[in-house]
């Protein structure tokens, strides 16, 4: 690992933090999110949902057990940059290909550690995401005016720079059931093995596919992946889910969820500091267990805006009664189906009279627990129910 160069961070705001660099030089912009994971830094990095964004580790010791490719989540990091407290001098695990520093500054990846991302934290959580600039080589004042000059993510078509330019196919990994087709708006490789592991193969395609397209290759079903950025300016997809609701057995995930959601004639609004980690309580509205999910998105769906009703004050714990019972859509009745238990914003939904449904985390758990994973079951279940 080469030697460490000061560095500085600073927020839009005027706040200013001092680490040092541990990847290429440069400077970057970015909005900071922190994300809570304590393990699976590499998933986090390579996670194309983090497009335009800066991920600030709140788990103080990052690196430790190296990095390895199979646990890539894509091509390469899509962060634009990466920020720790303290990042590790030796990796120490049996599967490890190298370290994390030699990771970033192959892959480019502008990064600062010995930051107090405690106190990061604290500033993003009390005043919200927000746009930073970081680097070395660079004064206080150039770094504050490009954080100030940075875009937000609202109204960014991030999808667009990280969905495959090309369709192509996955075989199944088992006994053939099937065909998914999967729209791929930031789509991570273990949301793949979860649907060829279960005998599916996937036709990916890109973000600006056609619903006349996708029902021209007979799939079994239709996933909508996960994806960075705002989904209302995804209008492409939005208008193909609407050509495919009712037509083929439909799972959306994250932006997948958001998108669906805009297809149903709801709205969305941007989260103070979004939901970003591994360890988010969601309520399952119908049996009221308590999944810990995977999450990254700073968007959420309002299905108040489909009502009549203004929504709840929430006061004190969270409450069912923070969301609609059900609402009406042009494809039927819809329920909520789960719920964050943080926020009590919506984390799932489903169409009661066609075999849609969507959540807002990222059920794969690359990284995070596997509570949620037998939403791939519940997929399957809906395609072969629809034969």
């Amino acid at each position: 690992m080469r030697g460490r160069v000061p560095a500085l961070l600073a927020t839009a705001d005027g706040e200013v933090f001092r680490g040092n660099s541990v990847g290429v030089a440069g400077v970057v912009t970015g909005e900071a999110v922190f994300n809570t994971s304590m393990t699976g830094y590499q998933e986090i990095l390579t996670d194309p949902s983090y497009a335009g964004q800066v991920v600030v580790m709140t788990s103080p010791h990052i690196g430790n057990y190296g990095v390895v490719e199979f646990d890539a989540q894509s091509s390469g990091p899509a962060v634009s940059g990466f920020v720790m407290r303290s990042l590790s001098r030796r990796d120490s695990s049996w599967r490890s290909e190298g370290s994390l520093a030699d990771y970033l500054q192959h892959h480019d990846v502008v990064a600062v550690s010995d930051v107090d991302t405690r106190r990061l934290t604290r500033h993003i959580r009390d005043r919200g995401a927000m746009p930073i600039a970081m680097g070395s080589d660079v004064s206080e004042a150039d770094l504050i005016d490009m954080a100030a000059d940075a875009p937000t993510m609202r109204g960014q078509d991030l999808a667009l720079q990280v969905t495959t330019h090309e369709p192509y196919r996955l075989d199944a990994e088992v006994d053939r059931k099937g065909l998914v087709v999967a729209i791929d708006l930031g789509l991570k490789k273990d949301i793949l093995r979860n649907l060829t592991s279960r005998g599916f193969e996937v036709e990916v395609v890109p973000a600006t596919t056609k619903a006349e397209t996708i029902l021209a290759m007979s799939p079994d079903g239709v996933f909508v992946s996960n994806g960075p950025g705002d989904p209302e300016p995804l209008t492409v997809t939005t208008e193909c889910l609407r050509g495919l609701v009712g037509k083929r057995p439909l799972f959306g995930i994250c932006l997948g969820h958001q998108v669906l959601g805009l297809a149903v004639g709801a709205s969305t609004f941007k989260l103070p500091f979004g939901h970003h980690g591994g360890n988010h309580p969601v309520r399952r509205l119908d049996d009221n267990r308590v999944e810990i999910t995977a999450q990254n998105h700073g968007f959420a769906v309002d299905l108040w805006s489909m009502t009549d009703d203004d929504p709840i004050e929430r006061e004190g714990l969270i409450e069912r009664r923070l969301l609609p019972e059900t609402v009406e859509t042009p494809f039927g009745r819809l329920r909520p189906s789960r719920q964050n238990l943080n926020d009590g914003t919506l984390e799932g939904m489903v169409l009661e009279e066609i075999p849609a449904f969507s959540v807002q985390y990222h059920p794969e758990a690359a990284p995070g627990p596997g509570d949620a994973r037998g939403l791939f079951d519940d997929f399957v279940r809906l395609m072969e129910e629809a034969h």
